[in-house]
């Protein structure tokens, strides 16, 4: 019984019909490309043939099998596009209806893909051989197929929408909006609608054609489809103030190349350049059909097994926020290191570090979160995952935080730790210790320090030391600061006086009236195996002596009240800390000494060093 395919689907295709989901049948397959797999179909409708470009997502409908040559198809999604002035059909989905059939009807070759279609077609297949002229026939078994020849249909008309709005000059016609994840090249004029869901930082460059400057931002469609849009220099003066995150854009007339996944981890494989032509219009209507954002969180147990520099999201319990750290990087700039730990309901816990302004925005509220005791969730989106010395999370110029976010796997997570996931042991996948991180501690006491000669290799050594304060050194306790801020952070270089009220900074090269204080702590500290001296910057000062710098600065200095003084350190002397401490050997004049640096202080929570030493007990053979 011979099969019906739509009469005139390829005319109709042509014509600009997407709606009929006509059945056609797939007269030819061919693989092309070179650094990307494609499959380029030669399309029959009984009558009429079309070169089509299969939509690489269904590249495995043609791995697997489920279509070849001969297949009668039904097109579900589908566009006609103009490339090089031949039209093409873009399946973007398609259903296989029946598998294996022989040549239907007597299609005909068109014109413009005649050339293409005469090198494409095999002859040589044993069970169907397809030969090119101006008919086509098919030989199987040596006996000729029967041609059915659909009944004529009248031409394919154009919707009613396109009638009646006079002439339309070439290229002045509204594009139609498509779906993110119909976007492919072989598009001529398209138009997407959707949501700026992050937005990256304008970075300057310079390489051998000159300086320039390049800004990205992420979109997310009704669809759930996203991909990244790129613009650099001119471009990026007309749409970089315009692009916010969260609100809705149109977006039209830009040109899709491959998408470099070393830097972009959207699941799209092109993305978006825009061009002087380029259309950005802000849609001021809210529209609720496009999310506010799309995560595809991983547990934390899965992250020790995903590969170096992978991006994924995960969202956790933050159970711990060191304090922010200066860090100078490798091109002479000063930047903010913040560390935090998240846990989830996987058994595992994971280091979060954040860099630049995420140290002062989301750390800093993070940071009073739990010193309240109160232990928010955070959605980390687009966090970078680092693999040196196990695995860690770090923010990347694209990363987003949110902290207790209005979703149901952060309701979940919140309703796992109340009821009892807060006293639920958790395994760290950041395995060694880390600069000011709350990894898998290396203990270590005050004798094996100086005997396994810590900190005298190139790098720091950072342990762990469970130790008593015994003496504080109070004739230089701390020093008057600079607090001019540069970028994003303070300055905190040492000043000196500028006559009897004013303050002068060498390196801000500024006066002012007041000075910031900040500690500079020398203290003892021993365990059961001796003491040595440390040094406590500003935050672990404030940790050890519970008070800031100024108040302890004006109360011995100022109001001369020696015995207040005197009361507040001796209160904080032969109280046991988790010093986190940074080792390194420095150069002292001439002499090589080992510095030995508190970085945090954290009074001794008897319940969680218990639970540390009943697990150093069970590990004993």
């Amino acid at each position: 019984m011979p099969v019906n395919l739509t009469p005139n689907a390829i005319a109709a295709i042509n014509g600009g019909d997407v709606n009929s989901k006509p059945l056609v049948q797939v007269l030819d397959i061919k693989l092309i490309g070179n650094s990307q797999e494609r499959y380029r179909f030669l399309l029959s409708d009984a009558v009429a043939t079309q070169q089509a470009m299969l939509a690489t997502q269904l590249n495995d409908r043609v791995k697997s099998g489920q279509v070849r040559k001969g297949s009668v198809i039904q097109l579900i999604e589908y566009i006609c596009s103009v490339v090089q002035n031949r039209k093409f059909i873009v399946v973007l989905n398609m259903e296989t209806i029946i598998p294996d059939c022989e040549i239907i009807g007597n299609p005909k070759i068109s014109t413009e893909s005649h050339s293409t279609a005469q090198k494409e077609l095999p002859g040589s297949n044993p069970a169907r051989s397809v030969g090119v002229s101006n008919n086509l026939s098919v030989q199987n078994g040596g006996d000729k197929m029967p041609s059915f020849r659909p009944s004529v249909q009248p031409p394919f008309q154009p919707p009613p929408n396109y009638k009646s709005h006079g002439t339309i000059l070439k290229n002045e016609a509204p594009a139609r909006i498509i779906p993110i994840a119909a976007l492919n090249p072989y598009q001529g004029r398209w138009a997407i609608k959707a949501r700026v869901t992050a937005k990256g930082d304008l970075r300057r460059y310079n390489n051998a054609r000159g300086d320039g400057k390049v800004f990205s931002f992420d979109l997310l469609d009704s669809d759930g489809g996203e991909i990244r849009v790129t613009c650099f220099n001119a471009v990026v003066d007309r749409f970089y103030d315009t692009i916010e995150v969260g609100k809705v854009y149109l977006i039209s007339k830009g040109s899709l190349k491959p998408a470099q996944k070393n830097f972009n981890h959207l699941k799209n494989e092109w993305e978006i350049f825009l061009e002087a032509s380029s259309s950005v219009e802000l849609c001021p209507d809210e529209d609720s059909s496009i999310p506010k954002q799309q995560f595809s969180f991983r547990p934390i147990s899965e992250i020790e097994n995903v590969e170096n520099n992978s991006i994924l999201d995960v969202i956790g319990i933050v159970i711990s926020v060191n304090p922010s750290v200066p860090i100078l990087r490798k091109n002479g700039m000063e930047t903010q290191r913040r560390i935090l730990n998240l846990k989830d309901s996987s058994g595992r816990s994971v280091e979060l570090t954040m860099w630049g302004g995420f140290c002062n925005r989301e750390g800093h509220q993070l940071q009073e979160m739990i010193d309240s005791g109160f232990f928010p969730v955070l959605a980390v989106k687009a966090g970078k995952v680092n693999d040196f010395s196990g695995k860690s999370i770090g923010t990347i110029s694209t990363t987003q935080l949110f902290i207790n976010p209005d979703l149901t796997e952060a309701h979940n997570m919140r309703e796992w730790f109340d009821r009892g996931g807060k006293n639920t042991a958790s395994q760290s996948i950041t395995r060694d210790i880390m600069p000011t991180g709350s990894r898998n501690e290396i203990r270590k006491t005050v004798s094996q320090i100086k005997d396994e000669g810590l900190g005298r290799s190139d790098k720091p050594d950072w342990v762990t030391l469970k130790a008593t304060i015994s003496f504080i050194k109070t004739d230089t306790f701390c020093y008057t600061a600079c607090p001019l801020m540069i970028g994003d952070r303070q300055c905190n270089k040492k000043v000196t006086k500028s006559g009897n009220t004013r303050w002068q900074c060498d390196r801000c090269n500024q006066e002012f009236e007041n000075c910031d204080y900040r500690y500079l702590l020398q203290a003892q500290v021993q365990d059961h195996t001796g003491l040595t001296w440390v040094t406590a910057f500003q935050e672990a000062g404030e940790e050890i002596l519970g008070c800031s710098a100024k108040e302890l600065y004006l109360l011995k200095y100022e109001e001369e009240d020696d015995f207040r003084f005197g009361e507040i350190i001796r209160s904080r002397l032969l109280n046991q800390f988790l010093f986190k401490l940074k080792i390194k050997e420095e150069m002292y004049g001439e002499e090589q000494r080992v510095k030995i640096t508190v970085i945090k202080a954290d009074k001794v929570n008897y319940t969680s060093e218990s639970r540390y030493l009943l697990d150093l007990i069970s590990r004993c053979p």
